[in-house]
Parts: C-alpha cells; sequence; structure tokens
C-alpha cells in the first residue's frame, strides 16, 4: 500500500497531465489557425480547471466537481488569497466550461477571444505550477 504522500503526489501528477493535454489541444488548434474558437476556449477552460484542482489536491482542500472558476478560486482563496487574487480574470474561461456545448447557448466567440483563453490558461498553469514547486 502506498503511502498517503504518494498518493497525493500520483493524483497531483494525474490532474497536471490532464491539464497539459487539454493546453496542448489549446495550441495546436491556435497555431493550425483553426476555426474552432469555441473548441479553444473550451479546452482552455478545462486546462485551468484542472490545474486548479490539482493544487488543491496538492493542499489537501476538499473541492465540488464544479466547471465554475469562481467557484474554485474561493477554495484557494481560503488557502492562499494572494493566489486566488492574482487569478481572479481566469472567471471569463467559465462560459467557455458548459454554455457554448449546447444548442441555443451558441456564443459569438473570436479568434481574439480563443487568444485571451489561451493566455489565461497560460497564466494559470505558470501560477500554479510555480505554487506546487513552492509547497513540495
Amino acid at each position: 500500500m502506498k503511502p498517503p504522500d504518494e498518493i497525493k503526489k500520483e493524483l497531483v501528477r494525474q490532474w497536471l497531465e490532464k491539464a497539459e493535454k487539454d493546453m496542448g489541444v489549446a495550441k495546436l488548434l491556435l497555431l493550425e489557425n483553426a476555426s474552432f474558437p469555441e473548441a479553444i476556449g473550451f479546452h482552455c477552460q478545462q486546462a485551468t480547471e484542472k490545474f486548479l484542482k490539482a493544487y488543491m489536491v496538492m493542499i489537501q482542500a476538499d473541492f465540488p466537481k464544479t466547471h465554475n472558476l469562481g467557484e474554485l478560486l474561493d477554495i484557494v482563496a481560503k488557502q492562499n488569497p494572494r493566489m486566488a487574487a492574482s487569478l481572479n480574470d481566469i472567471t471569463e474561461l467559465n462560459p467557455f466550461g458548459v454554455d457554448f456545448r449546447y444548442p441555443g447557448d451558441l456564443m459569438d466567440t473570436s479568434r481574439n477571444d480563443a487568444e485571451r483563453a489561451f493566455e489565461l490558461a497560460g497564466k494559470t498553469r505558470e501560477t500554479v505550477l510555480a505554487a506546487l514547486e513552492i509547497a513540495k
């Protein structure tokens, strides 16, 4: 049986791996000049969510099954208010998590919106990876 610390590190690694895959898909679509800005935004939102959840696993903060980045930031803020405040703008990604996937809720999304989504996901990635280094 693995010690709890090893289990925690493995879960963090798995969340990060999934987040990196979403970032990779978003980057590929951006580099290919694909005309799927909503899909780019979706993968950026998903990556952002998973990076936050990796951090929360590391600090052993419970979190609900949610795609709402504001809710997740509220949980992060209890342990690391400075980090949460620095990522406050990632809530711009919330509509990509659910809204665009269903008929009738189509967002008018541009290439610039997709690039902004990728920028926000990248900011989250950098912030979380730096915080995880400190938490080791």
